[in-house]
Formats: structure tokens, C-alpha cells, sequence
């Protein structure tokens, strides 16, 4: 397995990557949505030792993915100013989309400790971040939330996606559809692990 983490980060720039974002990040979304590739593969972070790899997270790139909103030039945390180039909900669901298929695509699970934000990082792990507040506010908030709370709110639209994409690939109905009497239910993990062995046939 070349990643077992994804972290998720904003620039601090504008709505469009820059060369030093994709020198940085995996993958970027623009204001508008659209998704740029950086600089490095996420194989380039199976091992760092070569010093040949995207650089996002401090003492944490090693097997881990890193995915970055572009936004949020001069935000300030409090009093909170969300900046010139504040968090699109256009990047927010790209985002929520291309992590769910890295995530089938790598096996990566969606936990705490596995899909989360910069801001989350020093908490949850207790890798020291530099009091790093990315990704504690979203489209509709007010002010930045609690980072484990804001952390969960995207791992459940994650993991949401994860079922929508697993019920196309595989051509079950949606939740919205009566489903015949004789089927069975389909679980989150029978979903995924059939999605992946699927993506494995593509290769």
C-alpha cells in the first residue's frame, strides 16, 4: 500500500494553485472546483527519505496523501476574518469527491487518525503543528468551529460519497429507491471492499 493517511489543508492563497502550492500538495482544489495535480505522486511519499516528496505536514508525510483547498488568503482566526479568497463550496464538494475515490483507490479507511485535517493533526496524533487552524471553517459558519468536530463534519461527507460512488460502480439502487424484498442489506464495508476489488480489475 503506498498511503495509509490523507491530510487535508487550505493554501492560504488564492483560488487558484501556485507552483509553490503543487510543490507542496498532492492534489488542489480551485475556487471553482477544478482539481490540480501537484508536483509529486503519492508514491513519492511512500518513502521520504529521499527527500523527493511533497511536503505538507510536518514530521507526518510519510504514506500520506496530501490535498489542499485553495483559499483562505490572509484568514484570520479571531477576531475570525475569513480573507480575500475564502473557502468555495465548489472546492469543498471536489474535495469531498477526489478524497472519497484516493481513499477506494489506496484503501484508506475513514477514521480520525487516518482522514483529517491539518488542524487536527497535533490533537489527534500529537505530531506538533505550529497551532496550524486548517481546516476549522467551512461555507455557512459563522467562525471557526472545534477542529475534531469540523474534522468529522467532512469525514461524514466522505464517507457519504464513498457510498454513492460504491452504489454506482456496482449499480445498486439509491437510497431513495424501494429496494426489492428478496435483497439483502448492503453494508458500508461490503460496498468498499467490492469497490476496490473493482478498481483493482481496471488496472
Amino acid at each position: 500500500m503506498t498511503i495509509d493517511r490523507v491530510t487535508m489543508h487550505w493554501t492560504a492563497g488564492t483560488h487558484t494553485a501556485n507552483r509553490v502550492d503543487r510543490q507542496h500538495y498532492h492534489r488542489l482544489y480551485e475556487g471553482d472546483g477544478a482539481i490540480v495535480l501537484g508536483d509529486h505522486t503519492p508514491e513519492d511519499n511512500r518513502d521520504t527519505s529521499d527527500h523527493v516528496y511533497a511536503r505538507h505536514t510536518a514530521n507526518l508525510n510519510t504514506r500520506n496523501l496530501g490535498v489542499a483547498l485553495c483559499a483562505m488568503r490572509d484568514a484570520r482566526e479571531a477576531p475570525f476574518h475569513a480573507g480575500s479568497h475564502p473557502i468555495t463550496r465548489a472546492q469543498v464538494d471536489a474535495m469531498v469527491r477526489d478524497v472519497a475515490a484516493q481513499c477506494l483507490e489506496y484503501g484508506v479507511p475513514v477514521t480520525r487518525q487516518t482522514v483529517l485535517t491539518h488542524a487536527e493533526v497535533e490533537r489527534t496524533l500529537g505530531v506538533a503543528q505550529k497551532q496550524k487552524w486548517d481546516i476549522t471553517w467551512l461555507p455557512g459558519m459563522t467562525r471557526p468551529g472545534d477542529a475534531i468536530e469540523v474534522g468529522d463534519t467532512i469525514r461524514e461527507m466522505i464517507r457519504e460519497e464513498m457510498i454513492r460512488e460504491a452504489q454506482r460502480a456496482m449499480g445498486v439502487a439509491s437510497p431513495t429507491s424501494a429496494p426489492p424484498v428478496a435483497q439483502a442489506p448492503v453494508t458500508l464495508a461490503g460496498l468498499i471492499k467490492k469497490v476496490i476489488a473493482w478498481l483493482a480489475s481496471r488496472r
